[in-house]
């Protein structure tokens, strides 16, 4: 079956009550870090680098195109990888590899704010797109491409809540379904 002959209500909903989800789960993770796991860079990614890309890759897959993306107040650009995930820099290009460490208060604020506009950015999306709008995603539709996105935050979710279990021995609580908030027209 043609998942875009589903109803577009449907669709949606079920896609926000799973990102929503996969946002409580990672938040989860992010609220119980200690700040020395918080900032451990001893594997090659500290957790902050984890939790600030996922969002960061999450928040701008929730727009139609790369052009429509605003990053979050106090985004960090002027680096060579501004979603925060670390690997070879430039040499040539003077500017730091990765950000300064985002803190957990402003990862935690991220995540808040990407569940406050979850229902308008998944609403302003064309589902039934065969485009991503995005150019490294040649081929894939706007619903295959939310998808992705969703499994991209997952992965990030469980790779924290492996590290804080891991670390602490606590686990991330499980979230069946996290639906959106009311809305009143």
């Amino acid at each position: 079956m043609d998942p875009t002959a589903l109803p577009r209500d449907l669709v949606a909903d079920a896609l926000e009550r799973q990102m929503r989800t996969g946002l409580a789960m990672l938040r989860d993770a992010v609220a119980r870090c200690s700040d020395a796991l918080w900032l451990d860079a001893t594997p090659t990614n500290a957790c902050w680098q984890i939790a600030y890309h996922a969002l960061y890759f999450t928040d701008l897959y929730l727009r139609p195109d790369e052009a429509a993306f605003v990053p979050f107040p106090g985004h960090q650009a002027d680096v060579q990888r501004p979603d925060g995930i670390g690997g070879p820099g430039d040499p040539a290009d003077r500017r730091p590899v990765v950000p300064v460490p985002y803190g957990r208060a402003h990862v935690l604020a991220y995540a808040d704010h990407l569940m406050a506009t979850m229902g308008d950015a998944i609403g302003a999306l064309d589902l039934a797109s065969p485009s991503s709008g995005f150019p490294w995603y040649p081929g894939v539709g706007k619903l295959a491409h939310q998808f992705v996105n969703l499994r991209h935050l997952q992965h990030h979710a469980a790779q924290l809540a492996d590290r804080l279990r891991a670390a602490t021995d606590q686990g991330v609580g499980w979230v069946v379904s996290r639906p959106a908030p009311s809305r009143t027209s």
